[in-house]
């Protein structure tokens, strides 16, 4: 099922990590063509496009008040209580990541601080087709209600009758997102980079998507308009010992394999029976899936890595640098104090990855594709600037004056030092 690659040397270990680098030359141009049609022809061409690539005429885009009153009405009370245990433990985790700069005084009469404020104006793209991503409605909105944004819009792919899944209506009205559009795919980057008719340009735009949407991401970005971070497929590595319970890695890889057949899958172990066992256990658990095709398709791109000590497979992990990482493995803690390198982690045989993706409080919108290396998964300060301040009495502009002249002069910069001294005369 999953290839096994046993005891590697380390000049092997780039080729193991590697992830399969996506093309974007074939669609590239047709990506930019869409952007282009929405900037030029606004409401007009998201008609066109909706039409052409959802196969729905649509007469208006926004979701109306009657369509969020009738969510309400569809959804089953289980999902919407869940929806909102999720909502509430997603908003207490991130209520911790709110700072308060408090002024600091670096010389007498000189004080400088910091103050976290709202990105304005926030767009939200969430999938729809085959899987409604609802949930990333929590781990975005909530987020951009806690910064304060002022203005927060989501688009997501209308249902072959026009409409929105209830789910994710149900789930950003649960939020305060008021400004709902049935636009999916490029033509809802497009719109909300630019700007139509019916759609506010945003600042800044979040959220995942498929190899399109992704493309049209990184293009905008390069037009001024801010993204949440580069993305990929969506990935998972588990770091097992002897001490795994097999049944519960070969569910934790299979969680993320049926997320599409580029999802990313890793299995890193000290043990070759708990690998063996884990890979027959695939094939009994797989067939009881319904997406089944597209988890079997990530697997047999899949690798499982036996190493010989816990020492290398921590090394091997931190140089993968994983979306998802579960340490199944008697020391575990020990062991999650040793990553330096991924999106979110999962501590011991009871934190399954899944429980992250929906409803412990952490943020499920991480980076994939190695970023993690070096970015962060979204959180409170993605959806803020950090503008500093400063404020000076006369004496603590006397007590700096030397050292800004003297600084001021040996960079050439004159007006600079007469900026200080005319205070000072």
């Amino acid at each position: 099922m999953m290839n096994i690659i046993q005891f590697p040397e380390k000049s092997s270990w780039q080729a193991i990590i590697k992830r399969p680098v996506a093309d974007y030359n074939d669609l590239n141009d047709k990506v930019a063509a869409v952007l282009n049609g929405v900037k030029q022809g606004g409401d007009k061409a998201i008609g066109q496009y909706t039409l052409e690539f959802d196969g729905v005429s649509l007469e208006g885009f926004q979701v109306t008040e009657a369509e969020i009153r009738n969510a309400q009405l569809q959804l089953d009370l289980d999902l919407k209580e869940a929806i909102e245990t999720a909502a509430k433990n997603i908003r207490k985790f991130h209520l911790t990541q709110v700072s308060q700069g408090l002024p600091i005084e670096t010389m007498p009469g000189i004080s400088c601080w910091r103050k976290s404020v709202g990105i304005d104006k926030v767009g939200l793209y969430i999938p729809g087709g085959s899987a409604p991503l609802f949930s990333t409605i929590l781990m975005l909105g909530i987020p951009a209600q806690i910064a304060g944004c002022k203005q927060v819009i989501l688009c997501s792919p209308p249902n072959k009758n026009g409409d929105l899944h209830p789910a994710i209506i149900y789930a950003a009205n649960l939020v305060g997102i008021k400004l709902l559009f049935k636009i999916g795919g490029v033509q809802a980057i497009a719109a909300m980079a630019y700007g139509t008719e019916t759609v506010p340009a945003v600042y800044k735009i979040f959220g995942p998507g498929n190899q399109y949407v992704t493309a049209a991401k990184q293009m905008v970005q390069l037009s001024g308009i801010s993204i949440d971070m580069p993305a990929g497929p969506s990935e998972v590595c588990v770091l097992a010992d002897d001490s795994a319970i097999p049944d519960y890695v070969a569910a934790d890889l299979l969680s993320q394999a049926e997320h599409g057949a580029d999802s990313q899958v890793l299995l890193v172990s000290t043990s070759k029976q708990l690998i063996d066992e884990v890979n027959q256990l695939l094939v009994s658990q797989l067939a009881l899936l319904p997406r089944k095709e597209l988890a079997l398709k990530a697997l047999q791109n899949s690798r499982a890595v036996l190493m010989s000590s816990i020492s290398d497979a921590v090394e091997l992990v931190n140089e993968y640098a994983a979306e998802h990482l579960i340490i199944a493995c008697q020391n575990a803690n020990e062991i999650a104090e040793q990553i330096s390198n991924a999106g979110s982690v999962f501590i011991g045989n009871y934190s399954p990855e899944s429980v992250g993706d929906y409803a412990s409080g952490t943020n499920h919108t991480l980076p994939t594709n190695a970023y993690a290396r070096m970015y962060s998964g979204v959180s409170v300060d993605s959806f803020v600037k950090k503008i500093t301040f400063q404020q000076l009495t006369k004496e603590g502009l006397t007590a700096i004056a030397k050292t800004v002249e003297t600084m001021a002069e040996a960079e050439g910069l004159q007006a600079h030092a007469e900026a200080v001294r005319i205070r000072l005369k």
